[in-house]
């Protein structure tokens, strides 16, 4: 009998810190889980209002970087274009998509008419500062929870594929 009472506290000793540990793992779980989307949202919220008022940017639709005016004309230059696909197919195609289906990021379709060339070429270009300081693209991260791979493109790049992306509009 001794012996049985000695046996059992030896395996109270052994299951007491694990039960004492599941119990706290279910105290702490909340009853509802919030899904991935809403804590984002939470801790971007929080964070906005910790981090200290930036300068106001007065938003004139052409976004934020070196890119302050692009010409462009009303035909598509196709040796510019070219070049735009090739840089699209290498650096681009993994998570965007040239219709209106989304993979990683936004489907491009129409992209050139919802927004301005200074805008688009400012993005890929300079995506981090993008979705730190523009309104539209705090509104994309938002919605699509992926920053902006930076992929150093230069603005030469940059303008070819915009113009990719204009001769894709043009012929849908």
């Amino acid at each position: 009998m001794k012996k049985n009472l000695l046996n059992l506290r030896a395996k109270f000793k052994l299951f007491a810190p694990v039960l004492f540990l599941s119990a706290m793992l279910f105290s702490c779980s909340s009853e509802k889980s919030e899904s991935y989307a809403d804590q984002y949202k939470k801790e971007q919220a929080a964070n906005e209002a910790a981090a200290p008022a930036e300068e106001a940017v007065e938003d004139d639709g052409k976004g934020i970087g070196p890119v302050k005016s692009v010409e462009v004309g009303a035909d598509i230059d196709q040796a510019l274009a070219a070049n735009g696909k090739s840089l699209f197919e290498g650096k681009c195609s993994a998570c965007h998509q040239l219709s209106d289906q989304k993979i990683v990021g936004p489907g491009l379709a129409g992209v050139t008419e919802r927004r301005k060339p200074e805008w688009l070429m400012n993005m890929i270009i300079n995506p981090e500062e993008m979705t730190k300081k523009d309104p539209e693209a705090k509104k994309l991260l938002a919605e699509h929870l992926t920053q902006m791979t930076n992929q150093n493109v230069n603005e030469q790049d940059a303008r070819a594929l915009l113009e990719f992306l204009r001769q894709n509009d043009k012929a849908n």
